[in-house]
């Protein structure tokens, strides 16, 4: 089923850039139906999907290409039933001369993904207050999540945050998940729990796996992982970061604080019952889980907050609008029935090195007493 839906995008895909190449050609008067033209079409067609294979963010441009050429069709075929009388007036044969140059998707494509270049590249802190009863002091935490080190984000954008965060003075530091993934070499591993080992609280960082840290999606049969699951418990514990996976630990005298296995592991994951069940629920309960799932079970638990990540707010322009519409939640602040609900954007994208909708940031959570 698998090889059948993927057969059937890489067609899709195909037929797309064929049909855009005759698109663009066709602006230029070339007639597309010689077939000298078509063979051309179909060498670019080629061209561009080893690009994509070798440079992921071809496939990227173009996707917007695609869209944006076929957007500007549907207009330019509305503007010529509106204007039938108009052909002669100035702004119809400006609309005209700048239909046929073709630049017009070439250029919102440059800005659209050159914003995206810079988006990536700029992590800004994002802050939430909770007010509870259950606490006499305030407590500061700080989430990252979806770091995806050194594949999407480059590698010193992250080093030169660390004092920024350490800044905040935080009392508690959790790392969602996804610090690292499949296309994460070994060394690079080592060096982003390195890294994230110089982040100081008064109790600690917390880490729980996403769904990609342990490389899950690699093929270990074909050598495609780079480092091994105890390579990287290893490199976790060895800076001095606590791994929770499916077990609490009580920070200091108010809070407790859970880690969840990700609900995608082959391994399967405990219940959230018997992860909680002998936990002091007189303090302020926080639960990390990488995946924004199961919060109205957290909360007849009597789980406080939940903070989660992995949507990446849906990242490239429009699939955050698709994701808040049928996989909420996706990015925010959400309340549901007296849990709070974190979910983080990430401090990355995954996939391609940009982001065109949503921001790359760092959760910082103040926790106060309900007066």
């Amino acid at each position: 089923m698998v090889i059948f839906i993927l057969g059937g995008m890489l067609l899709a895909l195909a037929s797309g850039l064929y049909w855009l190449t005759g698109r663009w050609l066709s602006l230029y008067g070339i007639p597309v139906k010689k077939w000298n033209i078509r063979l051309l079409r179909v060498g670019a067609v080629v061209a561009v999907a080893l690009l994509c294979w070798l440079w992921r963010m071809t496939l990227l441009i173009a996707l917007h290409l695609m869209a944006l050429f076929f957007l500007m069709d549907v207009g330019a075929f509305v503007i010529r039933r509106v204007g039938r009388k108009c052909r002669e007036e100035r702004w119809y044969r400006t609309f005209r001369s700048i239909y046929h140059s073709g630049l017009v998707p070439v250029c919102i494509t440059c800005l659209l993904l050159g914003f995206g270049a810079y988006q990536i590249r700029n992590i800004v802190p994002t802050e939430y207050t909770i007010s509870t009863d259950k606490v006499q002091a305030n407590y500061r935490v700080i989430l990252l999540t979806d770091i995806h080190y050194d594949t999407i984000q480059n590698r010193n954008v992250l080093k030169n945050k660390i004092d920024e965060i350490n800044a905040w003075n935080p009392d508690l530091i959790v790392l969602g998940g996804d610090i690292v993934e499949e296309g994460t070499s070994k060394t690079s591993m080592e060096e982003a729990f390195q890294v994230l080992g110089g982040l100081k609280s008064t109790f600690g960082t917390y880490y729980v796996y996403g769904n990609h840290d342990r490389q899950d999606y690699a093929d270990a049969a074909s050598g495609a992982r780079t480092y091994t699951v105890q390579e990287l418990q290893d490199a976790i514990e060895s800076n001095g970061i606590t791994i929770l996976c499916d077990r609490w630990v009580p920070v200091g005298e108010e809070l407790v604080l859970a880690g969840r296995n990700d609900v995608s592991t082959r391994d399967g994951r405990a219940a959230a019952k018997d992860l909680l069940k002998d936990a002091d629920l007189n303090r302020f309960i926080i639960t990390a889980d990488h995946q924004p799932v199961e919060t109205k079970e957290n909360a007849r638990l009597g789980v406080d907050l939940q903070l989660s990540g992995h949507t990446h707010a849906g990242q490239i322009f429009p699939v955050g609008y698709f994701t808040d519409w049928f996989l909420e939640p996706n990015y925010g602040k959400y309340e549901m029935g007296g849990c709070t609900l974190i979910v983080s954007s990430g401090v990355a994208g995954w996939g391609f090195p940009a982001r065109t909708q949503g921001k790359c940031e760092y959760v910082v959570i103040d926790i106060i007493p309900d007066k």
